[in-house]
């Protein structure tokens, strides 16, 4: 039996993506799409219903559907609370949300399906794994900064990549990013601390995504770059993520919601540690491990798929 999904913001750039990828996939149905009315020209030629209003959609398919969200921190916020009165299941590659808001997400998936996670490509979430082994390879008298690229019309700078990334890298240091990230130099401001990681933002044109990180040492420099061509990567992330949340439970609390990224990037996990919603990087304890067997097992059986679902579309 395929899975029904409902798309927000269908008229988008990511949701025109992913619509068109669900109908060219009978392992989907387009069972509906989310989107304001001024925007919604031309999403009647999608033959499934329209609506401004995903609770209508989730109560006409009582619930049994996965919503796919790329729109903004407070519209997915918004759909998070109604995927959870619903009971229904949620995957969100939105970025730029607060500490506070990443903290409600996670309270909310105690009452259903949900899965976060800021870039849904596989490159990507390789370099989260790779780059903190990078790092404690080279050692400290490596400085390390980050220059991310995106089109013009994206909203939150630094990328939710980026910061992603950046977690990684400062974990590998034993740092808080919070406490050592860097996003603007001008004027005389003293040397370099080796305590920083510079994350810089450039916007322009078209441009999917380009991250890249720099590694520069004595006498010599290594930089590490991905460069998304295409939207269809994250919507193929999105869709694998879909498929493999229908056949999971609520959790029981915020940690294991944070498996749900843990187990599709093979990186380290992210825990709330305390009431002001401030979020740091730890490695998990027990099966879910890095390095575990159990946890290399569940990341890779991700890849996996992911890289499955993509041949069986090309």
């Amino acid at each position: 039996m395929s899975t029904p999904i409902i798309v927000m913001g269908a008229n988008g750039r990511m949701g025109r993506t992913i619509c068109t990828l669900v109908q060219e996939d009978p392992a989907f149905t387009l069972a509906g799409v989310v989107e304001r009315s001024e925007f919604a020209a031309g999403l009647a030629a999608l033959s499934c219903p329209v609506s401004q209003n995903v609770e209508e959609l989730l109560q006409s398919l009582d619930g049994k559907a996965v919503v796919v969200d790329f729109t903004a921190p407070e519209v997915s916020l918004a759909t998070a609370r109604s995927v959870a009165k619903f009971g229904a299941a949620h995957v969100i590659g939105t970025t730029g949300f607060t500490n506070e808001q990443k903290q409600e997400l996670a309270k909310l998936a105690e009452s259903c399906r949900m899965f976060w996670a800021p870039n849904m490509s596989i490159g990507v979430n390789v370099l989260l794994k790779v780059l903190p082994e990078l790092t404690r390879a080279l050692g400290e008298k490596y400085d390390i900064e980050m220059v991310e690229l995106h089109h013009n019309r994206k909203k939150d700078s630094p990328s939710g990549t980026a910061l992603r990334l950046g977690e990684c890298l400062a974990e590998a240091r034993g740092w808080d990013l919070d406490d050592v990230r860097c996003s603007a130099r001008d004027g005389i401001i003293g040397e370099r601390p080796k305590a920083q990681i510079g994350i810089q933002a450039i916007r322009g044109g078209d441009v999917v995504g380009v991250h890249t990180v720099y590694f520069m040492g004595p006498g010599e420099r290594i930089e590490v770059t991905h460069q998304a061509h295409s939207r269809e990567t994250f919507a193929q992330g999105a869709l694998r993520a879909a498929a493999w949340l229908c056949g999971q439970q609520p959790v029981r609390n915020a940690r294991h919601f944070l498996e749900n990224v843990l187990n599709f990037d093979g990186a380290c996990g992210r825990l709330p540690v305390n009431n002001a919603g401030k979020w740091r990087r730890r490695r998990l304890r027990g099966p879910h491990a890095t390095g575990s067997s159990t946890h290399q097992r569940r990341a890779g059986t991700l890849a996996q798929g992911l890289l499955s679902y993509q041949e069986r579309r090309s």
